[in-house]
């Protein structure tokens, strides 16, 4: 008989504790419609955009694909509409605060910061905001830099998680961090809705430039920011082209979840130890294990650019949604976080189980949520409200809230 596979496996991936979150949530979900086939199931759970794309930005796509199929229309490798949005993107996202050479577009931040494991050394030490996006610490673990995850607490061994509770108003003691040599942070916050202001993150760019450690600021939702005391990119703190990467996507700001595109920037300015630039060493791995992004996603984009009236109109339908739904929780007296500069409201349920919650509303409101220890042992007790959705079906979910929760 054939031999086993002897080339070993990567043995991190042995160290993984639980299955991706939103696959085991989908599973969930298809055993409850399994069981009961008639129920008229509403998600928010998974924070997938619903809306349509405006007209002129599907067109863009269209005319473009369409275009693939002329002479004069047919692109390769490297289309010419990279160059362009480049200095879209650093322009009308960053009023030229940055240069398009110091933007890297791709396929969507996840990708991204899965990809920004190969830029640090092999024993470069990670923290985390807790709870966080799970590919912060996901990726980190498979990439070897953890232990194994402690049972007890929930954590993984070599790891350093900055909780970021209501008792410190979602914005992490970074002193915990002081030994990391990167650190990760997710603003406005997936999945606490919490944003940090300005004062915030000036402490957050100081403390990393007094600690030599790199900055990994994951933007993502920043469309979503409406306080002015909240600033959009970490760039508009003094000193953090230095030390920040920036990480952020179309996906929330204009519905190119599907499309897939988004890009990182790194400043000219940020160095390692021995002078080299950092943005040096990114470009490699763009250039060694990425080979651009899809030159139809990158049309939709420059398009997305030139037509950002309708883009921000979808953007404040669903801070309505959140708005909805912050109104139901109130009405309920639940007590909630976030929902105002982001898409998501942190719903407590304090001294319950996460799980236990998600499955009580799935079961007796027919609501699909997100179970808050997903993100993290310091989400247990939180169940995550997402906003995306039809408002129809918003509407219709906090109704099922309110008959369930309102005393």
């Amino acid at each position: 008989s054939a031999m086993p596979i002897t080339c070993p496996r990567n043995e991190n991936f042995a160290k993984l504790s639980a299955g991706y979150l939103f696959p085991v949530i989908n599973k969930k979900k298809k055993e409850f419609l399994d069981a009961n086939p008639d129920a008229k199931l509403i998600s928010l759970g998974i924070g997938d955009t619903t809306h349509p794309l405006p007209g002129p930005i599907a067109d863009a796509m269209a005319a473009y694909a369409k275009g693939l199929g002329t002479l004069e229309g047919y692109e390769g490798y490297d289309p010419k509409s990279e160059t362009e949005l480049k200095t879209k993107i650093a322009k009308s996202i960053y009023n030229d605060m940055i240069k398009p050479d110091e933007v890297f577009v791709s396929d969507g931040s996840k990708c991204d910061l899965g990809r920004l494991q190969f830029l640090f050394g092999s024993t470069a030490k990670i923290a985390s905001q807790d709870p966080a996006y799970p590919v912060y610490i996901d990726s980190s673990v498979i990439a070897g830099r953890s232990g194994m995850c402690n049972p007890d607490t929930k954590q993984y061994d070599g790891i350093t998680y900055m909780p970021c509770t209501p008792d410190n108003g979602f914005f992490p003691d970074l002193s915990v961090a002081k030994d990391a040599d990167v650190i990760m942070f997710c603003n406005p916050n997936n999945p606490t809705g919490a944003c940090a202001t300005k004062a915030q993150l000036t402490e957050l760019v100081a403390f990393c430039k007094t600690n030599g450690q790199i900055l990994v600021f994951d933007s993502a939702y920043s469309a979503f920011i409406t306080d002015p005391d909240c600033p959009k990119s970490i760039y508009e703190i003094p000193g953090a082209k230095e030390c920040a990467i920036e990480s952020t996507s179309f996906s929330k700001l204009a519905g190119f979840t599907g499309i897939r595109l988004g890009w990182m920037t790194c400043p000219a300015e940020c160095k390692w130890a021995d002078g080299t630039p950092v943005k040096q060493d990114l470009g490699r791995i763009m250039s060694t294990i990425f080979n651009g992004a899809s030159s139809m996603a990158q049309a939709g984009g420059i398009a997305v650019l030139d037509n950002m009236a309708p883009v921000q109109e979808i953007v404040k339908y669903y801070l309505e949604n959140a708005r909805l739904v912050r109104e139901t929780l109130e009405e309920c007296n639940i007590k909630y976080y976030g929902g105002i500069n982001a898409p998501y409201t942190f719903v407590h349920f304090p001294g319950r189980d996460s799980w236990d919650v998600f499955d009580e509303i799935l079961t007796k409101c027919q609501v699909v949520t997100t179970p808050g220890v997903g993100f993290g042992p310091a989400g247990q007790g939180f169940v995550r409200i997402s906003a995306f959705g039809q408002r129809d079906n918003v509407i219709e979910a906090c109704r099922r809230l309110k008959a369930h929760f309102k005393k």
